[in-house]
């Protein structure tokens, strides 16, 4: 294992308005650093398409579309939201694919938001994401897997709860092996699934067409798709569009492997400019098929509203939905394991995490630790019986730093206009975004106050363990020991990585010795004096200890 380090170098970048000479290198700097060990670029147009689409459409567009029905009233102003909600995702991922660009780091809003508005506000990001909002998501859509695998076998009952969260962790167990072994066999895999996910939404449609041809579009017309409209309610129509937000949840994920990206700057963007345009359509159009197989009361009812299109359309041939639901879930797990563990490898390294976090495979180039770090979390999740409680919680904090990372983009264009922008679109996109998602996080905090007010202390539960683990940089020793971040690793601190080095490699046999795993390629401390600066060559990585600058 060696410390991954980014593409431009071992800079760490902080807060811009206190270095704002450093995001010129941030953005100018893309070759590889001389010496590191960074992320391999595999993934392709193609990958980073699945990537997008494939954390986009999870189960629930199979499962339980009605919400957004539910809150609109009607047929007609529930097809609008589907519509302008897409409309305003491609907006906000057009605001992201600029700072992705600006900004090209891995971890996606995280990182954007660390280098804008400094080290607590990222810091704060990221510990709301590796204390809830990943480990829940990826627990609970594993859940939704197994139970659609096992539904079969036990209907017309319900499967075994202790069943259900036993193939659900095999689930993550299975992904996280094949996600540590290849960067390519996991994006093979996204690809794959997303593939399924796309053919099962792709017959959904066809059906629906075939159901048009045959007469049946009768809630489609105007005069029937906003008969039973009630006097607009503002509050209703915001929580339809909170609905609608949520399926959309992923579109922000391909800035989490910025630097895996073959070409970013080309690939980021035209990656959005398919996948959000595309999924809009599936979502729209798989909603006007189900209407023509069912009335409004009808989907407001069906706890699996797939699975009950498929009972009344497909016939023989109704048992694809299931299967659809539970591949669809499959590579949600895949695709939010892929892209969560570079979220929690980039905090580490920017020593917002324990700095093992922030490993690299030496061979396999993949982040093991993060990777690891991220299943463990996941499977903690699966032993609470209030994961979707929590998820609740926290949902609001997630949408509101969607809304700090963009009005970063507009605080960068004000500071620094000199700044290289391989992408630059209007102001009026993010001017829009913001504007949206601050009318949704007022009207949560209106409609649900305790909810969002717990998610709130959830995260500034974030801010002690900031200014303890982080920001206090002369700690005492017996305090730094029990510490499991330190974003100024003192001379001890270098003696220990030498130790847990050999540790490390001693433990793994003759055979792994000094050929996969290594110490840092790169570290900086500061702190340490003169002497322990020099360059020696351990288990075939270089060692490069620095005050304070580049090697």
């Amino acid at each position: 294992m060696v410390l991954g380090q980014h593409k431009g170098g071992t800079e760490q970048h902080g807060a811009i308005a206190s270095h704002p000479h450093r995001l010129g290198k941030v953005v100018t700097q893309n070759e590889e650093s001389k010496g590191g060990v960074c992320l391999k670029q595999e993934i392709g147009l193609v990958s980073a398409c699945g990537i997008i689409v494939g954390n986009i459409i999870g189960s629930g567009i199979f499962v339980s579309p009605k919400g957004v029905l539910e809150a609109s009233g009607s047929v007609g102003v529930a097809l609008l939201v589907w519509l302008s909600t897409g409309l305003i995702t491609m907006v906000g991922a057009l605001c992201y694919a600029e700072l992705g660009v600006t900004i090209p780091k891995s971890g996606g809003d995280y990182a954007y938001v660390k280098v804008v508005f400094g080290g607590l506000a990222g810091f704060l990001r990221l510990w709301i994401a590796v204390l809830v909002i990943y480990p829940t998501t990826q627990a609970v859509i594993a859940l939704t897997f197994a139970n659609y695998v096992l539904h079969p076998f036990f209907s017309p009952d319900l499967p075994p709860d202790i069943a259900i969260r036993i193939l659900a962790a095999l689930c993550l167990l299975i992904l996280t092996f094949i996600n540590c072994a290849s960067v390519r066999w996991a994006t093979r895999v996204q690809d794959l699934f997303t593939m399924g996910k796309l053919l099962a939404l792709a017959v959904i449609i066809i059906m629906g067409i075939v159901q048009i041809c045959k007469g049946e579009y009768y809630w489609l017309e105007v005069q029937n798709a906003f008969s039973n409209q009630r006097y607009p309610d503002i509050k209703l129509i915001a929580l339809a569009f909170l609905q609608g937000s949520f399926a959309y949840s992923g579109w922000n994920f391909l800035n989490y492997v910025t630097e895996e990206l073959k070409d970013p700057f080309r690939n980021l963007p035209r990656a959005i400019y398919i996948s959000i345009p595309l999924v809009t359509f599936l979502y729209t159009f798989a909603n006007i098929a189900y209407i023509t197989a069912m009335s409004p009361q009808e989907l407001l009812e069906s706890n699996a509203v797939a699975v009950t299109f498929g009972e009344k359309v497909l016939g023989v041939m109704a048992w694809l939905m299931p299967i659809s639901v539970a591949l669809s879930t499959f590579g949600g797990v895949n695709g939010s394991l892929f892209t969560s563990s570079r979220l929690f490898f980039a905090g580490a390294r920017e020593k917002h995490l324990p700095i093992l976090v922030a490993m690299i495979h030496i061979d396999r180039r993949t982040p093991i630790p993060a990777l690891l770090f991220t299943c463990l979390t996941s499977l903690l999740m699966l032993t609470t019986s209030d994961i979707y409680t929590l998820i609740n919680y926290v949902g609001f904090v997630n949408y509101l730093f969607y809304g700090v990372a963009v009005a970063g983009l507009m605080v960068l264009r004000w500071k620094h206009p000199e700044i290289p922008r391989p992408i630059k679109i209007s102001i009026v996109f993010p001017v829009t975004f913001v504007l949206f998602w601050a009318f949704l996080v007022i009207f949560s905090l209106i409609s649900e106050p305790v909810v969002c007010g717990v998610g709130l202390a959830i995260m500034f539960t974030g801010v002690p363990v900031y200014f303890i683990g982080v920001y206090w940089e002369n700690k005492p020793q017996s305090l730094e020991n029990l510490m499991v971040t330190s974003s100024r690793p003192t001379a001890g601190g270098a003696a220990r990585w030498r130790r847990s080095e050999r540790r490390w490699t001693s433990s793994l046999g003759p055979k792994m010795t000094g050929k996969t795993f290594g110490c840092p390629s790169s570290a900086r401390f500061p702190l340490a004096p003169a002497r322990n600066f020099h360059r020696a060559r351990r288990c075939s990585s270089l060692v490069r200890m620095v005050r304070g600058r580049r090697p």
